[in-house]
């Protein structure tokens, strides 16, 4: 491939590209459970090596892991179903906090229009009929989406078993790809891409747990109803990458609106949010995880929307890790290094279009304040 003409070269990427993400759009049900299992089993690495080491049988020893983590999710699913049941409880009580701020919603709108409230009204009854009738056509599939969902679940704990049974088979398969003068750079990728992702994802469980916790405690001392449901919420919300902080906000002041009929609590809760995830972005979430590839914002987005787009929710929650392993494995080829470039955020600390030496692949010096990768 080096002997081909560069326009031949790049054709070959994009097309390569465009193959790569037909293939996700196409095959994305059997795809993320792998993707999925792939990075769990990663993170289960580490026990299933020290159960190893203690001469329990292999089989046993990922059979643990696997129960752990079962246990573990089996909590995470008990402690939000309790605190819905709390809500559920609610109703009545929500019901009419709602209509309160629907009225001072529309006599706001009556001072400010010439919308009456009857006028109000008999658009907001036409506009209900609309979406109950949307969404009777959207019912089956709900179902569907709901039926996948459990596939995917059911196929995770069997994925995670057999790839970790099987991975001197898959790691024999990656080397055999390369000529021997490359392993050592194989191998150095694998054990990066292993680092990296036991980082992030144990990194994010963390996260979820002190975020749950500290934006939970602060929200029920201060007096805010339903203040774990909103601090779970959000600490799962958040695990999206920017689009997830904004929704958990929405919600946030939705579930506070329901539960009282001051608009106080809903400014408490945004300044409380915005303070713990002020806290967790520059304090605590860099010591966790670290910084072993950054990820410039503009890509992360991207990625974020086209991983939603492709698998949904699974395709967001795993858009920053996928990149975050193409980016090293693309920082140790030559023929696509400048994609590993395009997808960092290390900046050059002068531009291109003067300096040519900063065109060239070779590394670079970055601008003061970012980190490099």
């Amino acid at each position: 491939m080096n002997n081909l003409p560069l326009t031949v070269k790049r054709s070959i990427e994009l097309l390569g590209l465009v193959l790569l993400v037909g293939i996700f759009v196409i095959g994305n049900d059997i795809i993320m459970p792998i993707i999925m299992a792939f990075f769990i089993s990663i993170v289960l690495l580490p026990v299933f090596r020290f159960l190893k080491g203690h001469k329990v049988p292999e089989a046993l020893a990922i059979v643990l892991p696997i129960l752990l983590l079962v246990i573990i999710l089996g909590g995470i699913v008990w402690f939000f179903s309790a605190q819905v049941g709390l809500l559920v409880a609610d109703f009545p009580q929500i019901k009419n906090n709602v209509a309160i701020h629907v009225k001072a919603l529309s006599d706001w709108v009556s001072t400010i229009s010439s919308y009456s409230t009857t006028e109000q009204m008999e658009f907001i009854n036409k506009n209900t009929n609309e979406l109950i009738s949307f969404a009777g056509k959207r019912a089956s599939g709900a179902a569907l989406t709901l039926s996948s969902l459990f596939v995917f679940v059911g196929l995770l704990p069997i994925y995670i078993y057999l790839m970790l049974f099987y991975k001197d088979i898959i790691l024999r398969f990656i080397f055999m790809w390369f000529t021997p003068d490359h392993h050592p750079k194989v191998k150095e990728a694998i054990y990066e891409t292993e680092t990296i992702i036991k980082s992030y994802l144990v990194g994010l469980l963390i996260q979820v747990t002190y975020m749950t916790v500290l934006l939970g405690l602060i929200l029920m001392v201060i007096g805010i109803k339903h203040a774990l449901l909103i601090g779970v919420i959000f600490a799962f919300l958040n695990l999206i990458p920017y689009v997830g902080a904004l929704i958990g906000n929405i919600i946030g002041v939705l579930l506070t609106l329901t539960s009282s009929t001051e608009l106080w609590p809903v400014v408490t809760v945004l300044c409380v949010i915005a303070g713990v995830q002020f806290l967790d972005n520059n304090i605590l979430m860099p010591r966790i995880v670290g910084s072993k590839v950054k990820i410039n914002a503009l890509f992360a987005i991207l990625g974020v929307i086209i991983g939603g787009n492709i698998a949904g929710v699974s395709g967001m929650f795993l858009s920053m890790p996928i990149i975050a392993v193409l980016k090293v494995i693309f920082d140790r080829t030559d023929i696509f290094k400048q994609w590993g470039v395009l997808l960092g955020d290390e900046r050059p600390q002068r531009s291109p279009m003067t300096f040519p030496a900063f065109r060239k692949k070779g590394k670079v010096t970055t601008r003061p304040g970012v980190d490099k990768a």
